[in-house]
Order: C-alpha cells, then sequence, then structure tokens
C-alpha cells in the first residue's frame, strides 16, 4: 500500500523558515518523482515544486523561486521542502504528491501558518 506522510509544519513568523518531511513507502521510492502541491484557504490547489526520482533535476512554481528547496534522500525513501523567507501569502497546508504506477496518490498534509 502507497503512503505518503508529511511532517514539519506549524507556526511561524514571517521571514521565518520551515522544513517540510514526507516519509514514502509501499513503493520502489527512488523510481519516481514527487511533488509538492499547496491549497491555501478558501483558494485552488497550486503546484509548489517537483523532484526528478535521482534528486538531480528540480523545478519550482515562481511564487517559491529562490526562497525553497526541494531534496529527497532515497535512502530514507523522504523527499523535503526548505522553505525560507516565509510570508503570509504561504499559509496554505501542504501535500506531498507522487504519481505511482499510473495512480495518484497524496498525503493527508501538513499546515504551514505564516503570522506574526
Amino acid at each position: 500500500e502507497v503512503q505518503l506522510v508529511e511532517s514539519g509544519g506549524g507556526l511561524v513568523q514571517p521571514g521565518g523558515s520551515l522544513r517540510l518531511s514526507c516519509a514514502a513507502s509501499g513503493f520502489i521510492f527512488s523510481a519516481y518523482a514527487m511533488s509538492w502541491i499547496r491549497q491555501a484557504p478558501g483558494k485552488g490547489l497550486e503546484w509548489v515544486s517537483t523532484i526528478n526520482n535521482g534528486g538531480g533535476s528540480t523545478i519550482y512554481a515562481d511564487s517559491v523561486k529562490g526562497r525553497s528547496t526541494i531534496s529527497r534522500d532515497n535512502a530514507k525513501n523522504t523527499i523535503y521542502l526548505q522553505m525560507n523567507s516565509l510570508k503570509p501569502e504561504d499559509t496554505a497546508i501542504y501535500y506531498c504528491f507522487g504519481q505511482i504506477m499510473s495512480r495518484s496518490y497524496w498525503g493527508r498534509g501538513a499546515q504551514v501558518t505564516v503570522s506574526e
């Protein structure tokens, strides 16, 4: 059974930093690209970032480019999203996402709140 479990969310002040983690299980993690997608309150889903299976290629949404870094540790079956210089508009539920064996899988999400 494929499982994606996020952790590391929380409340942070504007300008602060946070690192999200997503632990994966139930599939050959090193064979698949993985992504982070977020949903702000009252808004639709927004793709944030994707990393390829080997970790050597990454892409970012313009809204987080330069402030965020996606990475992965295939030995630990985990991806990360390091977010710096956080803004109130980064407040959202952050989901780990993978297209695994032609099916879409989502984690339950991690709440990130950026506020004074």
